[in-house]
C-alpha cells in the first residue's frame, strides 16, 4: 500500500480520514445479495498486486482457499512498495524494500501459500502510469497460461491500482484469460450504492473459517503498513483500524 497518489479530492494520507465506516457497508442490503463466485476448475491463478499488501488485503481468502485446493499461484508484485512513507527516514529506500518483500513471504506463508511464485517487476512505486503498456504486455506472459487472473479492479481510486487494473484488462482480453478484479480502497472512498461502481459484475467469494483466520493473520505480517515505522508523522501506519476492518469480513468481492 502506498499513500501519497490517491486521487487529489482526499487527503494525501488516507490514514487522515476514516472514510466509510464498515458498519455502513454491513447495513446496505445489497452487499448481502451479490451472487456467489465459482472458482471450481481453477488449476493455475496469476495474482497481480501493484503494492505488497494488496494480493492479501483484496484477495487473501482466496488465496489461502485456492491453496488448500493445491492450485498453482503466481504473486506479480508489480512494484516493491517503497513510496509506502514519503519523507520518513526510518527505513532507506533499500531497507523499506527488504522489508516489504519479507512481510509479503511471511503472508503467503499464513496464507498457506508459502509455494507461491512471486515474480516482482520492480516497477516505481507512485509512478506505474508511465509504464501502462509495457506492464500489459509483461501481463500477457505472466497471466496467459493461467487459468484466472485477479488483479485490482481499475477504477479502485488509486492511480497505481487503476493502472494495474487496465494493463490486466488489456492482457486479458488479448489471451483470452479470465479476469476477476478486486477492490481495496473503493471500501474506503466509496459508498454504499455508489453508481460507479460496477456492481451487477461484483461476485462474492465466502471464506471458510480457516480461510479467514488464515488472512486475518497474513495482514498482521505486514507491520510497516498497520503500524508507525518510527516517532515521526511521516511513519504514520498506512492503514488504520477503520481501513483493516473493511478486510474483517467472512467474505471477499470482486468484479467478474
Amino acid at each position: 500500500m502506498t499513500t501519497d497518489t490517491t486521487r487529489s479530492s482526499h487527503s494525501s494520507n488516507p490514514a487522515d480520514d476514516t472514510g466509510t465506516p464498515e458498519a455502513e457497508w454491513r447495513r446496505w442490503p445489497e452487499l448481502g445479495r451479490i451472487p456467489d463466485l465459482d472458482l471450481r476448475g481453477v488449476r493455475e491463478a496469476a495474482v497481480v498486486a501493484p503494492h505488497p499488501d494488496d494480493e492479501t488485503l483484496g484477495f487473501g481468502g482466496g488465496l489461502a482457499l485456492l491453496a488448500a485446493n493445491g492450485v498453482r499461484l503466481r504473486i506479480i508484485a508489480v512494484t516493491d512498495g517503497e513510496a509506502s512513507h514519503p519523507g520518513s527516514t526510518a527505513f532507506t529506500r533499500d531497507q523499506l524494500v527488504a522489508k516489504r518483500a519479507a512481510e509479503r513471504a511471511h503472508a503467503l506463508a499464513a496464507l498457506g501459500a508459502a509455494d507461491a511464485e512471486v515474480v516482482r517487476l520492480r516497477l516505481p512505486d507512485s509512478g506505474v502510469g508511465e509504464w501502462e503498456t509495457a506492464l500489459a504486455d509483461r501481463l500477457v506472459d505472466l497471466c496467459g497460461d493461467a487459468d484466472v487472473c485477479v488483479a485490482p479492479w481499475e477504477g479502485d481510486p488509486h492511480p497505481d491500482h487503476e493502472t494495474v487494473g487496465r494493463a490486466a484488462a488489456t492482457s486479458a482480453r488479448t489471451r483470452g484469460t479470465r479476469l476477476l478484479s478486486y477492490p481495496v480502497w473503493t471500501w474506503h472512498w466509496s459508498s454504499p450504492g455508489d453508481a460507479s461502481v460496477p456492481w451487477a459484475r461484483a461476485r462474492r467469494l465466502g471464506l471458510s473459517t480457516d480461510a479467514r483466520c488464515r488472512k486475518d493473520a497474513a495482514i498482521l505480517c505486514f507491520e510497516t503498513q498497520i503500524s508507525p515505522i518510527g516517532p515521526e508523522a511521516s511513519d504514520r501506519a498506512v492503514l488504520e483500524p477503520e481501513m483493516l476492518a473493511h478486510f474483517a469480513r467472512d467474505f471477499e468481492v470482486v468484479f467478474a
